[in-house]
């Protein structure tokens, strides 16, 4: 593969890090634009400063020199990708955007199928109630100002060391602390993630290929199930854990929060969201998408979650007294 001249917007955090890594280890020069507040600048590495909202600082970024692809991993409005994507239209080969899998109406997951409707008017800022939506958006304005030199990439969950977000890490670290856990749904209820060093690697491998198309990216390529994803985690950490399984309608009946509060679960009667743990990858998977071993993934996430202050506020996961008072109350639920 030839080397490749590439800007990363961001580049310091999770995705953005990770793609770095890969990029370089693959022999590619790679800088980075953003504005140095949300990660530490990486010493490997060229920076420009700049604002991603700001055309002038976009603008400067693009005139250095021509640039074989940029990677949006942190657009999440519209307008203000439409603002990368116009200072690099004439400059770049290729624009990446990193979407989401939420982006799906109720009519299916594939590459097909219809995405929600873009919000009019447009907010000034994300909320979650409409992140699925505004990443439509957001990729609709990559095609349309890049047209087929434009990459769409949804991911599910991405997942591993310095994630952010909690919604993986959660499990390994409350499964290494051992005792009884409080385990969502059914155990062979099926789950998906990707590891956010095997997406990277991939993405490496879809720029050299110039595969200009939309990828759903999550995996792993043979699903893994719930029960499947604990007892890897109890195995790692070598911890007595043992997993109580309680009834997807009980958890809705005592207000657990899916996602956020139980990490990975997506009720099954659910239709809305039901399809997130069923997304078809066969796409990425021919074009060179590959997943190392869940222990690695699990042993790995563990390790760096071991490295944090023992004060981390977790965002993701039941506090200790929220699960112990779930399970009193599934104890004590009529038989």
């Amino acid at each position: 593969m030839a080397s490749m001249r590439i800007l990363v917007i961001g580049g310091t955090v999770f995705l953005g890090r990770a793609f770095t890594d890969a990029a370089l280890a693959a022999g590619h020069e790679v800088v980075h634009f953003n504005r140095g507040r949300s990660g530490s600048p990486d010493a490997r590495v060229r920076r420009i400063a700049g604002d991603r909202n700001d055309e002038a600082a976009l603008g400067a970024a693009a005139a250095d020199g021509s640039w074989d692809a940029v990677i949006d991993t942190s657009g999440y409005l519209p307008q203000v990708v439409r603002k990368s994507a116009n200072a690099f239209r004439d400059r770049a080969a290729s624009y990446l955007f990193v979407s989401s899998i939420s982006a799906y109406g109720e009519d299916g997951v594939d590459e097909t199928s219809p995405l929600q409707p873009v919000p009019d008017p447009l907010p000034d800022t994300m909320t979650p109630d409409k992140y699925g939506a505004l990443k439509a958006g957001c990729e609709a304005v990559a095609q349309e100002v890049f047209g087929d030199r434009a990459i769409v990439v949804r991911p599910g969950l991405i997942v591993g060391p310095h994630d952010p977000t909690d919604r993986f890490t959660w499990w390994p670290h409350r499964v290494a602390l051992g005792g009884r856990v409080a385990a969502p749904g059914r155990p062979v209820r099926t789950v998906q993630f990707i590891d956010a060093r095997d997406l990277a690697r991939w993405m490496v491998l879809v720029l050299g290929k110039q595969a200009h198309r939309t990828f759903n990216a999550t995996g792993p390529r043979v699903p893994v199930t719930m029960q499947e994803l604990l007892e890897a985690c109890r195995a790692v950490a070598g911890s007595d854990a043992r997993f109580e399984w309680i009834d997807e309608a009980f958890l809705a009946g005592t207000d657990v929060k899916p996602w956020t509060e139980m990490p990975l679960w997506v009720p099954e009667r659910d239709g809305e969201t039901a399809d997130l743990m069923d997304v078809p990858i066969v796409r990425a998977v021919a074009t060179g998408l590959t997943f190392r071993a869940l222990h690695d993934t699990v042993a790995d996430t563990l390790d760096w979650s071991l490295t944090r202050s023992s004060l981390h506020a977790w965002k993701a996961g039941l506090p200790s007294p929220r699960e112990v008072e779930l399970l009193r109350s599934w104890d004590a639920r009529p038989r």
